[in-house]
């Protein structure tokens, strides 16, 4: 019997699945999915859930049965690679492997700034999202609310808190000169008008030297507030770092071209964990697990496997709310209500499939 374990059912991971039980599995082929949660949840939209304006069933799939899939859920302790098993902290006896993929995402990165990861929301998890919903949601009229980070998820969350709290004051800090810097400076500067249009008050170069219970301080100055998110970064799972494998500078496993470990070439990585020259993304994560999944079935079918095609992704969108966005697509910036209902049909096409 080969046993294929694979751990996190996130986006990497569920395609990986489909893809070999669609594809035909060997009959003595097992494959044992690990995960926290009993569902596969669409991490995209966890600021939603943060704002208020969906239930978290909405961005809840359950996994595929298949006579040939056991599902495992439970908090990873350990992954062991000398003697090649998983330690699960609900089970006593570790789970056994012949080939592991890794997929289990990202954490927020804290930067070792004092406060932050005691003080601070995150929506980094569903549980974790759940709670800085129940957070936002409980506060009385004209509470504070400061989103630290103007990346893509900080500017999801903003806006997205504005639409479902108006009588709020919402905050965003930035680091840089813009938001959104590695969009289009169209992008830019359309996300920026939304912002002053809607009340939402954006702090440039902003540097957060430690976050207090109720403050965020910031180059010098404290900002009180009720509720303070964190999305300015994250890293690799934790679990990551005590693995034996050669590491980039930011913490993720380097691969040889089949996203396998080079000295451990029965280990696969995917997504959030997996060195790349992209940014992390659940359509980065999607495609990599396509391309493991064609590569794990030649290998389980006793084959040599061809070589993966190149990584192409096809843009990035996000939203302003429930009736407007932006994004990149055809290599050409969008903004406005068209990108928005992209990116509600992309949400569709993930819940179909």
């Amino acid at each position: 019997m080969k046993r294929l374990v694979i751990l996190g059912g996130g986006y990497g991971g569920i395609k990986i699945v489909n893809k070999l039980l669609n594809s035909g599995l060997p009959k003595d082929v097992q494959i044992t999915l690990v995960d926290r949660n009993p569902y596969h949840s669409l991490k995209t939209e966890f600021y939603a859930i943060a704002a208020g304006t969906s239930s978290d069933k909405e961005v809840r799939i359950g996994f595929p049965e298949h006579e040939q899939l056991d599902a495992v859920f439970g908090e990873i302790e350990k992954i062991n690679t000398d003697e090649q098993n998983i330690e699960i902290r609900e089970i006593e006896e570790p789970i056994p492997y012949d080939y592991l993929v890794i997929g289990l995402g990202c954490e927020d990165n804290y930067h070792g700034i004092d406060g932050a990861r005691e003080f601070t929301h995150s929506v980094q998890t569903i549980a974790k999202a759940r709670r800085t919903g129940i957070a936002v949601g409980n506060l009385d009229a004209y509470g504070k609310v400061a989103i630290v980070g103007a990346g893509l998820s900080g500017i999801e969350v903003a806006s997205e808190i504005r639409e479902s709290r108006p009588d709020l004051n919402v905050r965003l800090l930035d680091r840089g000169a813009s938001v959104l810097s590695a969009f289009d400076p169209k992008i830019q500067e359309y996300v920026e008008s939304w912002f002053e249009k809607n009340d939402v008050e954006v702090i440039h170069h902003a540097n957060v030297e430690y976050v207090e219970k109720d403050a965020v301080c910031n180059n010098g100055i404290c900002f009180l507030n009720d509720v303070t998110i964190w999305t300015a970064g994250v890293k690799p799972n934790h679990l990551v770092a005590d693995l034996p494998f050669e590491k980039d500078p930011h913490g993720k496993v380097v691969l040889n071209e089949y996203y396998q470990v080079p000295t451990q070439q029965n280990v696969y990585v995917v997504g959030d964990c997996a060195s790349s020259v992209y940014s992390p993304s659940a359509q980065l994560a999607g495609q990599q697990g396509e391309k493991i999944a064609d590569v794990l079935s030649a290998v389980l079918h006793d084959k040599e496997p061809q070589l993966p095609k190149e990584v192409k992704l096809k843009g990035a969108l996000g939203s302003l709310g429930k009736t407007d966005g932006f994004g990149n697509m055809f290599s050409q910036p969008f903004t406005g209500l068209i990108p928005r209902l992209a990116k509600t049909g992309v949400l569709w096409l993930s819940r179909r499939h």
